[in-house]
C-alpha cells in the first residue's frame, strides 16, 4: 500500500488590487493588512511553518515589491519562488494559477492570501487531492460544493445559493498531486487560449469534478476558525473572532 507523502509546498495566490480593503490596500497589497496584530501573510507563514512547508510558489501582481520585501525579511528560512502577473488588473485568478504552471513540479497546497484560519485545520490538508470545506454561515459568499456518501466532493456550484442540501463552502484551500495538477493544466490552458481570463479557477476544478476526471476528499473545517477577508467589515469581524 503506497504510504502518501506529506505536502511540503504551498501555491500562494496574491495578485490582486484588494480593492474592496481600500484604504488600507492603498499602498500595500491585501496579504499585508494586519489582524490581530501582524499581517494576514505573517500568519499564514507560522502555519506553514507548524506544518512542515519548505517551499512557497508566490504569485503576485499588485504591489508585487511589498511583497518580496516582506517574504525577503520573514521567510529566508523557506525556498520562495515569484510568479508575476503583469495583468492582475484585467485577469483573475484563473490566469494567477496558469502562470505557476512555469515552476511547479511536485505535489502542492493551493491556497489564497487573504484567509486567516486556526493552524491546527491545515493538519488534515497535507496530503494530495484534498480540498478544505466549511459549514456555511450568513457571511460567506461564492464557491460552494455537494458531497457524495464517501465525502468526495461530486459538485461544485458557482454560486452559495443553490437548493441543492446540504452543500458546503469551499474554503480557497486545496491540495493536488502532481498527476492531478497536469489534468487540471491542461483544462487551464482551454480556457486560457479562449481567453477566459477573468474567471476562478474553482470553474475548472467544476468541469473536470463533472466529468471525473478528478477528484477531491473533502476536509472539514470548523466554520468558527477561519475567516476571508475581503471587506473592512470582514477584517472587523475576523478580529472578533479571532480574539475569543
Amino acid at each position: 500500500m503506497k504510504v502518501e507523502q506529506r505536502i511540503t509546498t504551498v501555491v500562494l495566490l496574491a495578485a490582486g488590487t484588494g480593492s474592496r480593503l481600500r484604504p488600507l490596500t492603498l499602498d500595500a497589497p491585501k496579504c499585508l493588512t494586519m489582524i490581530k496584530g501582524k499581517p494576514i501573510l505573517q500568519h499564514l507563514l507560522d502555519t506553514f511553518r507548524i506544518q512542515g512547508i519548505k517551499k512557497i510558489i508566490v504569485a503576485t501582481g499588485y504591489l508585487e515589491h511589498r511583497i518580496r520585501e516582506y517574504l525577503e525579511q520573514h521567510a529566508s528560512d523557506m525556498v520562495i519562488e515569484y510568479i508575476f502577473n503583469a495583468n492582475y488588473q484585467t485577469t483573475n485568478n484563473i490566469y494567477s494559477l496558469w502562470l505557476t504552471r512555469q515552476v511547479i513540479q511536485e505535489d502542492f497546497i493551493l491556497m489564497e492570501s487573504d484567509l486567516v484560519f486556526d493552524s491546527s485545520l491545515l493538519d488534515d490538508m497535507m496530503y494530495p487531492n484534498r480540498i478544505a470545506v466549511s459549514n456555511i454561515l450568513p457571511w460567506m459568499n461564492g464557491t460552494t460544493v455537494s458531497l457524495d456518501n464517501n465525502h468526495k466532493v461530486n459538485i461544485f456550484h458557482m454560486s452559495a445559493n443553490v437548493l441543492n442540501n446540504p452543500h458546503y463552502k469551499t474554503v480557497n484551500i486545496c491540495s493536488l498531486s502532481l498527476g492531478s495538477w497536469y489534468k487540471v493544466l491542461d483544462r487551464l490552458d482551454n480556457y486560457i487560449s479562449a481567453k477566459n481570463l477573468n474567471t476562478y479557477y474553482e470553474a475548472v476544478f467544476a468541469d473536470l469534478v463533472a466529468n471525473k476526471t478528478l477528484s477531491f476528499e473533502a476536509i472539514m473545517f470548523d466554520e468558527k476558525k477561519w475567516y476571508e477577508i475581503d471587506t473592512i467589515e470582514d477584517l472587523e469581524a475576523a478580529e472578533k473572532l479571532f480574539s475569543r
